[in-house]
């Protein structure tokens, strides 16, 4: 069979895709997934983000009124596993399901929401979002008032004074409306504190350390109070903020992700620079294992930090520049790699493509600035050519691509290598063509894409069919999408076939496991 790409496969369910040809529309709780995930900031090349927006947002409420409390769990697990890189999309569904589920599911969705909103940016947010939908009815009230008195004294005063403001809202506004009984009298005095903003009696020691960094006129008082009390970086005045004495003080208790966010900050005030003692502490910090793995860093916050650090500047013109420490750059690659550890191989030949088309260079996935579908791929072609013993890597658009990969090279080298590959429309049938006229075997194909495919003369899902009846080979086809635009190349008929969204540490082992035929 040999089907246009713009035109449907006779008898298929397949419908028009946004870049004109013809793709399977995943289903509504598939695309609840990859909202989750994905997101929808930046859009994609053929669709405006408003639109995705629109789009995922309908998808979400028609799950919320085919089954609200399948919904809500599938919110919170996916917001508990750390799948996605960022916790927006998460919280916005949370708060459709809140409004416009049944009153069952909206009591599950209230009843969810210390598993989804883990911080207080994570609450504003979800406040923000929840307002725009319904009123603050009794429901509503005693969820917000219940987060705050199932915090620990001393973990809600670090909330209090991490996460003072977001969106427009602050803790004094949420306990206003929320007007909680205080679990404690500790909690009574924190939510004094908050509504009147005056010392008051029976603080935790954190709080009135904080009070005492507004206060203080050196950077020496600053960066002892930060030592003696762990205090977080948003305590700290923005005016010592370009002190290295106070970013050394602040670096000896930071949390791995705030590390992280923080290294160009750092290199600017002079604290990390080549061969200096900070700068040993953050590399043995990235290269610890299990460091990593507790603080369940999602690998395209590591990523994108290897991008921006390695750049020396950042995406806002108001972001200042630096000059990076090799070492630091060379620790971030290594991390990235060290978030996939422990992946087992699945001992299949496998052919690795990589859509390096137009739209593949468009958007940002997840919304992480800067971090495109193209850049997102190669990331995890590299960590697949490094987990996989026989791997083949090509990169197509509407022809095929040279595309050398090793194990060995360096992330940042592969990104800016595939960046330079001339591109064009797409045909996602190519990698299955390209093996057949080549008299490659594979066992799979792993399809690194935005399934915006549209150029060819065949259907991704024929010349797979093609390729399995001319050679002998039962292989197999994973689509792995970049961009949460409601299309597919994968048969979902096709047991062969497996539609992957995104990537986070799940992803390779996932690939494996369905390669080997787990």
């Amino acid at each position: 069979m040999r089907t246009p790409q713009d035109q449907p496969i006779p008898g298929s369910a397949q419908v028009p895709n946004s870049a004109g040809g013809f793709s399977w529309a995943v289903d509504d709780w598939e695309r609840l997934d990859r909202f989750l995930i994905l997101g929808t900031e930046g859009g994609s090349y053929y669709v405006r983000p408003a639109a995705l927006a629109r789009e995922n947002a309908a998808a979400v409420l028609r799950c919320i009124a085919q089954d609200g409390p399948r919904a809500v769990e599938r919110i919170a697990l996916i917001s508990e596993a750390a799948r996605a890189p960022r916790n927006d999309p998460a919280l916005f569904a949370l708060a459709l399901a809140a409004a416009m589920g049944s009153a069952e599911t909206r009591s599950l969705a209230l009843a969810a929401l210390p598993r989804v909103a883990r911080i207080g940016t994570h609450l504003f947010h979800f406040m923000a979002y929840v307002e725009g939908f319904r009123g603050w009815g009794r429901g509503l009230r005693r969820a917000i008032g219940a987060w705050y008195n199932a915090q620990d004294p001393d973990d809600l005063a670090l909330q209090l004074i991490k996460y003072r403001r977001r969106d427009g809202w602050s803790h004094r506004d949420a306990l206003r409306l929320s007007h909680p009984v205080p679990a404690s009298s500790a909690h009574q005095a924190l939510y004094r504190w908050v509504a009147h903003q005056e010392d008051v009696e029976g603080l935790p020691e954190r709080l009135s350390a904080f009070v005492g960094l507004q206060r203080a006129e050196t950077p020496e008082a600053i960066a002892g109070l930060i030592t003696a009390h762990r205090m977080p970086r948003e305590a700290v005045p923005t005016r010592w903020l370009d002190r290295p004495e106070v970013w050394e003080a602040l670096l000896a208790a930071m949390p791995l992700e705030a590390m992280v966010r923080n290294l160009a900050t750092m290199t600017r005030a002079g604290l990390l620079r080549p061969l200096s003692t900070a700068s040993r502490l953050v590399c043995e910090r990235l290269g610890d294992a299990e460091r990593l793995r507790q603080a369940h860093l999602h690998p395209i916050k590591l990523l994108a930090a290897l991008a921006t650090y390695t750049a020396g500047h950042g995406v806002r013109s108001n972001a200042g520049e630096w000059v990076p420490d090799p070492s630091i750059v060379d620790a971030l690659d290594g991390a990235f790699y060290r978030a996939f550890e422990n992946v087992a191989p699945s001992g299949k030949r496998i052919v690795l493509a990589l859509d390096v088309s137009a739209s593949m260079d468009s958007g940002q996935v997840a919304g992480v600035a800067g971090l495109t579908p193209r850049m997102a791929a190669a990331a995890l072609a590299l960590v697949t050519a490094s987990t996989e013993r026989e791997v083949t890597a090509i990169a197509f658009s509407d022809r095929m691509v040279p595309l050398a990969l090793s194990a060995r090279e360096r992330l940042d080298d592969v990104m800016r290598a595939t960046a330079a590959i001339p591109f064009g429309g797409t045909d996602c049938a190519l990698p299955m063509l390209w093996a057949l006229e080549n008299g490659v075997e594979a066992d799979a194909f792993v399809i690194l894409t935005d399934s915006e495919t549209w150029a060819g003369e065949i259907h991704p899902a024929e010349a797979l069919a093609r390729y399995r009846e001319r050679t002998g080979i039962p292989a197999k086809l994973a689509v792995v999408g970049m961009v949460s635009n409601g299309f597919s190349i994968a048969d979902p008929a096709d047991p062969g076939m497996l539609d992957v969204v995104g990537f986070d540490t799940a992803v390779p082992q996932l690939l494996s496991d369905f390669i080997a035929g787990w």
